[in-house]
């Protein structure tokens, strides 16, 4: 493993900490009496679900803006954006003095990490060696994890101050602007990745980015990986045509992005953001209340992370994308299965009923840290080819990821309200129906491959011709091992 490839991706996931961090600090804020007194609120007005829901709706719009700052100012410089803006949405949440300040807070640090969510991933994607590349970008996850514990305890400290002292709230909205600042100062020490240097036709700094991320590679395999991308860059910058409908257009970017934007819907409807999100909820409705209730909650948020680690670091690039992918929609089905059973029996809450209730809801959680959580940020922004990766990750998080994080977000309480254990059968459903046998049609295996070579496996390199100057460069033998048929499974 390369250690100045390994820094680059560890540094940009501080990205994908703030992610992790404002998704996770309003559980902790609502906490807060004196938030709710300040805001002439309860804890089960509507006005909280705003506060909640316009984070997420300014993460689509942050996501689909990054599609067009990634390609006109770079992938290095789209993250440091969204820290800034992320800075900019914690003084005003931090500062708030009525409703309209906070919400405007929210939606701007919400357009900030939707930002930061699908610039992060591509970032680290373009810049990773093929061998590693699910350790680099499955940092992202690992990085989202631990910004949700940071932001649990650093509440739960906060609100052992007194309820007279808007500290309680004042301060966790505040920490995230020492990440974001940290964020933008340090990106400056880190380049561009190649790929989009070599974009902007910076053929000698893109060589130079490569030697240090290749660092102890032979000159023969840099010079063959540096040779691949400039060719695969011109020839889909031959047929490339400005805006967002390309990508509509051209079949095998179609499919591409559709297999992009699927693994991020099929994420969603894990169900693991409503755990995330509504899991005080389901423990209360296993009986347990309380301190407890809170200190499950706090050991649930470690759960993943442990799991994503343990997964990133001696699995993912071993086994693959499309197993694990299968292995998590079956094992989180019959967990969900399992949770419902539970939930529909244990009316009187039993304890051991309601112990080996939480136990799925972790077993949930590590299912997931060993699928879904770190695979669909690396497949989708491996997936996508060169000319259409910005806006193609971009309409994938924004659409697949946040805007059914919005939806369900909205829906969930009123399903776990009337439905009760009823509600994860929505999941089961989809998972069985949907997701499961679209994977195993349409998904291809990406492991190993560069993302040059991705194109190959989808039969085409800029509208399904191969150009000849691939053979002249010496590459061809490159690529022989992966021929057209050898995809369609």
């Amino acid at each position: 493993m390369q250690i100045f490839t390994f820094s680059l991706a560890a540094f940009s996931a501080i990205g994908s900490f703030l992610f992790g961090y404002d998704s996770g600090v309003m559980t902790q804020v609502i906490g807060s009496k004196h938030f709710l007194t300040f805001f002439d609120t309860t804890d089960d007005s509507p006005i909280l679900g705003a506060i909640v829901s316009t984070f997420a709706a300014g993460a689509v719009f942050g996501a689909l803006s990054g599609g067009l700052t990634m390609d006109k100012l770079g992938r290095r410089m789209s993250i440091q954006i969204g820290g800034l803006v992320a800075l900019i949405g914690a003084v005003l949440q931090a500062a708030a003095s009525h409703l309209a300040m906070m919400l405007v807070g929210r939606i701007i640090t919400g357009w900030a990490v939707g930002i930061m969510s699908m610039a992060v991933p591509v970032y680290q994607a373009e810049c990773a060696h093929p061998k590693t590349r699910g350790l680099m970008v499955g940092l992202s996850q690992q990085m989202i994890g631990i910004g949700f514990i940071i932001s649990t305890w650093v509440g739960y400290g906060s609100l052992k101050r007194p309820d007279t002292d808007s500290f309680q709230w004042r301060f966790p909205l505040a920490f995230q602007g020492i990440p974001a600042i940290i964020l933008v100062i340090g990106l400056i020490f880190f380049p561009e990745s190649p790929r989009q240097l070599m974009e902007k036709d910076r053929e000698e700094d893109a060589m130079a980015v490569l030697r240090r991320l290749r660092h102890g590679a032979s000159d023969e395999d840099i010079n063959r990986e540096f040779q691949e991308i400039k060719a695969t860059i011109q020839a889909e910058n031959s047929i490339t045509a400005p805006g967002w409908t390309i990508m509509f257009q051209v079949p095998s970017w179609r499919k591409r992005l559709l297999l992009g934007t699927s693994v991020q819907v099929f994420t969603q409807l894990t169900g693991i953001n409503v755990i995330n999100y509504y899991q005080t909820i389901m423990y209360r409705s296993l009986g347990i209340e309380g301190g407890t209730n809170r200190l499950v909650t706090a050991v649930y948020n470690f759960v993943g992370p442990i799991a994503n680690l343990i997964f990133i670091f001696f699995l993912i690039d071993r086994v693959g994308r499309k197993k694990p992918l299968i292995f998590g929609t079956v094992g989180i089905t019959v967990l969900l299965i399992i949770e419902a059973t539970l939930g529909s029996q244990n009316l009187e809450h039993s304890k051991s009923m309601s112990i080996a209730g939480v136990a799925m809801i972790f077993l949930v959680s590590i299912v997931f840290s060993w699928s879904f959580g770190p695979i669909s940020w690396t497949y989708m922004s491996e997936i996508m080819p060169m000319q259409i990766r910005a806006k193609g990750n971009a309409f994938a998080t924004g659409i697949g990821n946040w805007l059914f994080n919005v939806i369900f977000s909205q829906v969930s309480p009123q399903g776990l309200g009337d439905l009760g254990w009823k509600y994860y059968f929505v999941f089961v459903a989809f998972n069985i129906c949907i997701t499961l046998p679209c994977i195993i049609i349409f998904y291809p295996e990406t492991k190993g491959l560069s993302l040059e070579e991705i194109d190959l496996l989808f039969g085409d390199r800029a509208l399904g011709k191969l150009p000849a100057d691939i053979a002249t460069k010496g590459n061809a033998s490159e690529f022989e091992h992966v021929e057209k048929g050898d995809v369609a499974a």
